[in-house]
């Protein structure tokens, strides 16, 4: 017989489902598992057969398109094509998604002569894929597919063919577009790479398409967007501890800037060396911020990116900087945004 605790586990191990429907969570992680490790396999596969020609092919007519590599799509495949081409226009290849079932009821007027068209379909018969291909064929522009059988539709119809290699999907029954998605993404995302690297594209010009992230805050703002000024108090050497508590009293940046008669930085007080000061003196009318300053703190011009900034702050293992001008005067501080 079963021990109580050999009961427990067992009801754990059981997926809280209907009771139609029981799953051994074993044998579910299990799955889980193997779906990973078969999709991995699917992608090295990729890594070893794909035709080098047909990428070299794709690529040069990529580079070659004078206005927007057109991605196109239906089903599962479209929402694939939705993301390549999103990757595409934000790695430097100009781009966007068209619906096959919209360009077939006008939407073809968006195709231009300097287009090239991208058509994914994973059998090379899906009919809304199919029945563009006289149109297209009759503009006279490009047409790269990423298809599962190059000997189909689509695959005769096209300039140049990126076929899909796998023996077949994760999914149990082998219906549901699974490992084909996969391998479709990085396929997308393997030409999207090549052509950025082939363009010298860098997190700069990645980044003035993104200047509402993290990457376009780093790269395309300067210190001066970002630094504190009026929050941070400026005084001068011989501030006696009680004027300067007071000043620091209404900062919210916890640090006052000690500069010389030429607005130099020339040291730091932070709360805590503050703090510390006036624990170990009772001379506040006398010991002056001088003598209580830090020499060692870091400096950057006001007018470098903040990741420059970034990475100063990490490299010095600090948590601010003392932002100065083209002459060396203070400006501001600079601080993390969550610092």
């Amino acid at each position: 017989m079963k021990s109580t605790a050999d009961e427990q586990a067992a009801r754990e191990n059981i997926l809280d489902l209907p009771n139609s429907v029981k799953a051994d969570l074993t044998d579910t992680l299990e799955n889980i598992g193997g779906s990973f490790l078969k999709q991995g396999q699917a992608l090295e596969r990729l890594s070893q057969t794909y035709d080098h020609d047909a990428y070299a092919e794709a690529i040069r007519i990529a580079l070659q398109t004078r206005g927007h590599l057109i991605v196109i799509g239906m089903g599962k495949s479209g929402h694939v094509a939705r993301k390549i081409s999103a990757t595409l226009a934000s790695t430097g290849t100009p781009s966007f998604f068209l619906h096959p079932a919209e360009a077939s009821h006008g939407d073809l007027g968006m195709v231009t002569p300097g287009d090239t068209l991208l058509l994914i379909s994973y059998s090379g018969e899906t009919q809304e894929i199919v029945q563009l291909l006289p149109s297209l064929k009759s503009f006279g522009n490009k047409i790269i597919a990423i298809t599962g059988a190059k000997s189909s539709t689509l695959g005769r119809a096209s300039d140049v063919v990126l076929e899909i290699p796998i023996a077949e999907e994760v999914c149990p029954n082998n219906l549901v577009p699974t490992t084909s998605i996969v391998v479709t993404v990085a396929m997308g995302d393997a030409l999207a790479i090549s052509l950025m690297t082939l363009r010298n594209f860098h997190a700069r010009d990645f980044a003035r398409y993104h200047p509402g992230g993290s990457l376009g805050r780093r790269l395309l703002m300067k210190v001066s967007d970002l630094m504190l000024t009026t929050s941070v108090p400026v005084v001068t050497p011989n501030m006696v501890l009680l004027e300067l508590a007071a000043e620091m009293a209404g900062g919210a940046a916890g640090v006052a800037v000690v500069v010389d008669e030429d607005r130099k930085p020339i040291g730091v007080v932070t709360k805590g060396q503050l703090g510390v000061a006036l624990r170990v003196t009772r001379r506040v009318r006398e010991v002056s911020a001088h003598q209580c300053m830090s020499k060692e703190f870091s400096v950057i011009r006001k007018d470098v990116i903040v990741d420059e900034a970034e990475s100063m702050m990490r490299g010095d293992e600090v948590k601010f900087l003392v932002a100065v001008d083209s002459e060396g005067r203070y400006a501001g501080i600079y601080k993390h945004e969550d610092a």
